[in-house]
């Protein structure tokens, strides 16, 4: 393998990786944030528990993803230096903004929504976990300018005599159309995450034999105690089916959103990289009107001829021009086109058309895969509001509703991922769209040994990461909320103000 390609494969299984963790953390700082507002008005302590039951899974999920974000950091020095000097004067603003801006402001109000339980007023520490979720909003924004740039650069001055992009609008990184698409597209995508997360969790509650399932053993029916057990099960089950709704609701609308925004998107794509939209589809030779979308096909290993195809006509020319009769550009015209826009990477090396043409089959599937987990999801997320609404305590088929939950987080990281890979590999071979190729940004000092080194290092260590991740959460699930307790309220006249600050969880 080159060095190209080992560089490419680390930083592909980090980010994946890391990415598992972004959505949860967007997501569930929102769910956590109204699960609180929702005690605070209602004093039932159901919301209560389970703010601090999902807190505590959100806590465990930040620290893992705070771990694994900082290598990305160190990857653009590790193995793409090149890079890394071509865009740092236009990356290093947003990103520097992030980093001592959005990020302190997340983690220092969730220190202060850990040990203000019992220091500040109730309103104060509600508010509090909004502030994280606006600063994790904040986070996404300026990492996402960031990556839009990279999908469509604005705002900039190439400098022949250093060779860098250098920053000259601010704004027009901060507000380039790709990012005004492509944030609200994220976030709602995050939202439906940590809302299945959420779901699969109470679902797996609601019918544990532990938990919202139990039922009384021949020796506790003996000892007069069947009563209190089922009294307490029907409790336990009503406040997993009041996560489980609230839940539903915020992934059904997220999904809704994901389709507009995501439809908005593909347009967007479509004027400023017709190379993504068309190996999107696989489509060479263009189709001047009513250019058909194929749900699936059977074609050449390299993708390039057609054996079976499921069309749906037209439909490919409204995802990409809105209109079902507009031209979609096929990949033969526009390699053509690409080769005598750019010819060499800034003065580099001359390429061939060839060598604009993205992973055809990579590019074609994680297009449809995104778009069918994602409507799975959605679904998904329909039929468990269905399921659970009728009594308060009950659902209508408790054993689909675990099946259904369990199933809901599976579908959403994997049409999450499946995303982010098809906005990544479409844009090859270029990791600055129009201005540097992937291969011109990989470090010059770096071996193929030292690559593959970091490579296995890396990967051992998510995978380390990885185990230490699932026992925390498997351990705090099959544990489940703990017992209502309530917490001390600093605004009565009676609260001990000198009293040791505690932690939390």
């Amino acid at each position: 393998m080159e060095l190209v390609d080992i560089a490419r494969w680390q930083f592909g299984i980090t980010t994946v990786y890391h990415f598992l963790f972004v959505p949860l953390t967007i997501g569930l700082t929102l769910i956590v944030a109204i699960f609180e507002t929702f005690w605070l008005r209602t004093k039932n302590p159901d919301y209560l528990r389970l703010t601090k039951f999902f807190g505590k899974l959100f806590l465990i999920n930040f620290a893992l993803g705070l771990v694994t974000g900082i290598v990305q950091e160190f990857q653009f020095g590790m193995n793409w230096s090149d890079y890394s000097r071509f865009v740092g004067d236009v990356f290093g603003a947003p990103l520097a903004i992030e980093g001592l801006l959005a990020f302190f402001l997340e983690s220092t109000f969730l220190g202060l929504w850990i040990f203000g339980w019992d220091k500040l007023p109730r309103l104060v520490h509600a508010a509090c976990m909004w502030i994280v979720h606006l600063g994790v909003l904040a986070s996404s924004w300026f990492i996402l300018a960031a990556n839009s740039w990279m999908q469509h650069p604005v705002g900039y001055e190439y400098n022949p005599e250093t060779g860098r992009a250098e920053l000259t609008d601010f704004a027009a990184v901060m507000f380039n159309k790709v990012q005004l698409v492509t944030f609200p597209h994220v976030v709602l995508a995050a939202y439906m995450s940590a809302a299945a997360f959420v779901i699969g969790i109470s679902a797996w509650l609601y019918v544990s034999k532990r938990h919202g399932g139990r039922v009384a053993t021949e020796e506790e029916v003996a000892a007069g105690e069947a009563e209190a057990i089922a009294t307490t099960a029907r409790g336990e089950r009503t406040m997993y089916r009041r996560g489980i709704r609230i839940s539903a609701v915020i992934m059904f609308v997220s999904a809704i959103g994901v389709i507009i925004s995501g439809d908005v998107q593909g347009k967007v794509m479509t004027e400023v990289q017709p190379m993504k939209m068309a190996a999107a589809e696989a489509l060479y030779e263009t189709e001047q009107s009513c250019a058909p979308f194929s749900v699936f096909t059977i074609g050449t290993p390299d993708g390039q001829e057609e054996k079976f195809a499921l069309t749906v006509p037209c439909l490919l020319s409204f995802l990409g021009t809105g209109s079902f009769d507009g031209e979609v550009k096929g990949i033969n015209e526009l390699r053509e086109t690409y080769a005598e826009t750019y010819g060499s990477d800034v003065g580099a090396t001359y390429y061939t058309p060839d060598d604009y043409v993205p992973n055809i089959p990579v590019t074609y599937w994680t297009f449809r895969w995104m778009m069918g987990f994602g409507a799975l999801g959605t679904a998904g997320s329909a039929l468990v509001l269905w399921l659970t609404r009728r009594r308060r305590d009950e659902v209508v088929n408790a054993a689909w509703l675990g099946r259904v939950g369990i199933a809901l987080p599976v579908v959403t990281v994997l049409a999450s991922s499946m995303g982010w890979i098809f906005t990544e590999m479409g844009r090859q071979p270029w990791v600055v769209f129009g201005l540097m190729t992937t291969e011109r940004g990989v470090s010059p000092g770096v071996s193929i040994p030292e690559a593959w080194i970091s490579v296995i290092t890396l990967t051992t260590l998510y995978g380390v990461l990885a185990v230490i991740e699932v026992k925390l959460l498997a351990k705090t699930v099959r544990k489940g909320p703990e017992e209502f307790v309530e917490p001390p309220d600093p605004g009565r006249a009676d609260h001990d103000d000198d009293a040791q600050l505690t932690f939390a969880y």
